[in-house]
C-alpha cells in the first residue's frame, strides 16, 4: 500500500525588497555629474578618459589593444562582450612594452566563462594583466544615446571590490581632465626603435606565418600602428621596416624605400603634427609613394595645407559605409577616430576621394598628379569587413609605377 508523503511546511517567501541585488563595485562618473553604477571587473582602481561608444559586434580584444584608443573609455553597444575569452593572437598594439592605451571598457551583460576553442584566458583575468578597468551591468543603449546627443564626455571609470568610492573625488577628476584636444599621444604608444616586420595575415589552418622577402621596401612610421596593417602590407609583397613617430625624413629616405606608410594613432593630429608634419612635407617632396590611414590621413591633410577638427561623437565601429569616388563603389568599413579633416579647408590640388555616408565627413584624399593618398578609416579590418583591402594593392601599384 502506498502512503502519502508528509507535506513539508512552506518557507515564508522573501519580500521583493529582501531579494539579493548585485553589489555595486564599479562606477562611471561623468564630468556633468552623471553617476552610472554597475559591477566592476578586470583591474581595480580608477582611470580618467574620454567616453566613446563602439558598435562592432566582434573583435573586442582588437579594439582594446588598438593604440588609437589611448586616453579613451570604450562603451560597447553589443551586449555580450568577453564571452569568447582572450588569446595572444588578437593583439593590435605594435609596442608590447607600452602599457594599455585604452583606459577602460563599459559593457551591458556580465562576462561569462569563455566558450571558444581559441581562448587562452578569461576576459576578466586578461583585463587584469593589461591594467584595464571593466564595468558591467550598464544600460549601454542609454549611455550611447547620451553620447550621441551631447558628444563624448570626459569621465572616470572606477572599480573597487569592496564597493567603496569617493564620488566627489572622482567627479573632480573628470572635471579637471582637459580632454584629448591638444594632446600628442603618439609619443606614448609608438615604438622607440626601428623594427623589421615579416608576419603575414592570419590563416584559419596555419595562424600567422612569416612572409618571404618582399618585392617593395616600405618604411612605416609608427604613430600608434596596428599589427594587422603591417600584415596586410607584407601579404601584398612589401618588406616592412617600422620606425618611431619622431623619425626624421632624412633617416627614412636614407633607407631608400619604395614607399612610405603613415600609420593610425591616438590624440590630436594637430599636436602630433607639430613635429610630424614638417617631416611628412619633406617626404612628399621626395616624390616617393605615400599611403596614410586614420591619424596618418589627418596629418597628411595638415601637411598638404588642410585643417583638422574635433568631432561631436566620433566614428567607432565596424559597419561604417563609405563611398570611393575613384570607383563609385560603396564599401563597409571599420572606423575609429574622434578628429576629422575639415573638407572645406582642402586646398586646390588636393582631391577628396572618399566620403562617409553616415554624416558626409571626409574619408579620403589624394594629391593630384602625385602617388600620395590616404583614408580616414581602417582597411586592415581588425575587427571589421574586408571591403577595403584593395587599398594595399593600390599602394603597391603606385610603388610599381614609381619604379618606372
Amino acid at each position: 500500500m502506498m502512503t502519502s508523503p508528509k507535506k513539508a511546511k512552506a518557507k515564508p517567501r522573501k519580500a521583493f525588497s529582501d531579494w539579493d541585488k548585485p553589489r555595486i563595485t564599479g562606477l562611471l562618473v561623468l564630468a556633468d555629474g552623471t553617476v552610472i553604477e554597475g559591477q566592476g571587473f578586470g583591474a581595480e582602481g580608477e582611470a580618467v578618459g574620454e567616453v566613446c561608444f563602439n558598435t562592432a559586434m566582434t573583435g573586442y580584444q582588437e579594439v582594446l589593444t588598438d593604440p588609437s584608443y589611448a586616453g579613451q573609455i570604450v562603451t560597447f553597444t553589443f551586449p555580450h562582450i568577453g564571452n569568447v575569452g582572450a588569446n595572444d593572437d588578437d593583439l593590435e598594439t605594435t609596442n608590447l612594452a607600452a602599457s594599455a592605451a585604452v583606459k577602460g571598457c563599459v559593457v551591458k551583460a556580465p562576462v561569462t566563462d569563455p566558450a571558444n576553442y581559441r581562448s587562452h584566458k578569461h576576459f576578466d583575468k586578461w583585463l587584469k594583466t593589461k591594467g584595464i578597468i571593466g564595468l558591467s551591468g550598464v544600460d549601454t543603449r542609454e549611455l550611447t544615446n547620451l553620447i550621441r546627443e551631447h558628444g563624448m564626455p570626459n569621465g572616470v571609470v572606477a572599480h573597487n571590490a569592496k564597493g567603496k568610492f569617493d564620488v566627489k573625488k572622482l567627479l573632480a577628476m573628470a572635471k579637471a581632465w582637459g580632454g584629448l584636444e591638444g594632446l600628442d599621444l603618439a609619443k606614448d604608444v609608438s615604438l622607440t626603435q626601428r623594427m623589421e616586420w615579416d608576419e603575414k595575415e592570419w590563416d584559419w589552418t596555419t595562424g600567422y606565418t612569416n612572409a618571404a622577402d618582399g618585392a617593395y621596401k616600405v618604411v612605416a612610421i609608427d604613430y600608434g600602428l596596428k599589427r594587422n596593417i603591417l600584415r596586410c602590407l607584407t601579404s601584398v609583397g612589401c618588406d616592412v621596416t617600422v620606425v618611431p613617430a619622431y623619425a626624421s625624413a632624412r633617416d627614412i629616405l636614407a633607407m631608400n624605400p619604395d614607399g612610405i606608410f603613415l600609420s593610425n594613432g591616438p590624440g590630436d593630429p594637430a599636436a602630433t603634427g607639430e613635429y610630424a608634419v614638417p617631416e611628412i612635407q619633406k617626404l612628399i617632396a621626395s616624390g616617393k609613394p605615400i599611403f596614410g590611414i586614420c591619424l596618418g590621413h589627418q596629418m597628411l591633410g595638415l601637411a598638404l595645407g588642410a585643417k583638422t577638427k574635433k568631432m561631436h561623437q566620433g566614428h567607432h565601429g565596424a559597419n561604417h559605409p563609405v563611398q570611393d569616388f575613384t570607383t563609385g563603389k560603396v564599401e563597409i568599413t571599420s572606423m575609429n577616430h574622434g578628429f576629422t579633416v575639415d573638407r572645406d579647408t582642402l586646398p586646390q590640388g588636393v582631391t577628396e576621394t572618399h566620403v562617409s555616408l553616415f554624416d558626409g565627413s571626409n574619408a579620403g584624399l589624394a594629391l593630384d598628379g602625385h602617388p600620395v593618398f590616404s583614408v580616414q578609416y581602417h582597411p586592415e579590418a581588425s575587427p571589421g569587413p574586408q571591403d577595403s583591402h584593395y587599398l594595399f594593392t593600390r599602394f603597391v601599384s603606385e610603388m610599381e609605377k614609381a619604379r618606372g
